[in-house]
């Protein structure tokens, strides 16, 4: 009987650490998940490189694929998770388009390592309602008629980009269409650090996209920032 009290003993103790220990993950595993933006705001380039200033940190921009997304996510998030591991999170804000899906992945990954995290993005995103990120902590929404890159019949940066542009100590692309390319070359005459990382845009929404418009399906997936920066 003693050893049968024992064995009850152990097995019931067993079972106590392992609750506690699950118990523990999981509320580990919620603190450190996301729960949606510290602070949202219209703000123009002046307000935004004052909260930069403030801040006294450089920032690092991702840019590429949103709304078309990626063909190969996890081998996107694969190279923004080795890019990351060279930045420090106690001097790099880590800057992307505030929105969830396509690049806007990343932010994940930069809060999971212990990034502050912001999002430069036209005001049509928050005028169509467009999903933000629960991993951006700081969202800044420009007003602007477009949704970045150059502005139309025009040799210059729209409001949003130009924002993106002058705020950011570097940049890298992976894939991208017009805005990403528009914003790199940008960046690079500027005499920014501009890293370009070649990525196909998802193919089935491509193609979904290309029969909306009444397009012929395209054959080639790279998008438009890949002939512009790949070489470069």
């Amino acid at each position: 009987q003693i050893g049968g009290f024992v064995v009850f003993y152990n097995i019931l103790t067993t079972c106590f650490l392992v609750l506690i220990t699950c118990t523990f993950a999981i509320s580990q595993s919620s603190a450190m998940a996301c729960d949606g933006p510290r602070e949202v705001s219209e703000a123009k380039l002046s307000s935004i490189q004052s909260f930069i200033h403030n801040k006294k940190m450089t920032v690092f921009t991702f840019t590429g694929y949103s709304g078309a997304q990626y063909q190969k996510p996890g081998a996107m998030l694969e190279h923004a998770a080795r890019v990351l591991d060279r930045q420090n999170p106690k001097k790099t804000l880590i800057n992307i388009g505030a929105t969830a899906v396509g690049i806007g992945a990343i932010y994940d990954i930069a809060k999971q390592k212990g990034f502050t995290t912001m999002g430069i993005v036209s005001s049509r995103a928050r005028d169509e309602h467009v999903t933000l990120s629960e991993c951006v902590d700081y969202v800044f929404y420009v007003p602007d008629n477009t949704w970045g890159g150059l502005a139309p019949g025009s040799n210059q940066l729209s409001p949003t980009s130009t924002a993106l542009v002058t705020v950011s100590t570097s940049l890298v692309a992976i894939g991208g269409g017009n805005v990403t390319r528009d914003e790199a070359l940008a960046a690079r005459a500027a005499g920014k650090p501009v890293t370009f990382i070649p990525a196909d845009m998802n193919h089935e929404i491509a193609r979904k996209n290309a029969q909306k418009r009444g397009k012929s399906e395209p054959t080639d997936f790279r998008g438009s920032a890949h002939a512009a920066l790949a070489d470069g």
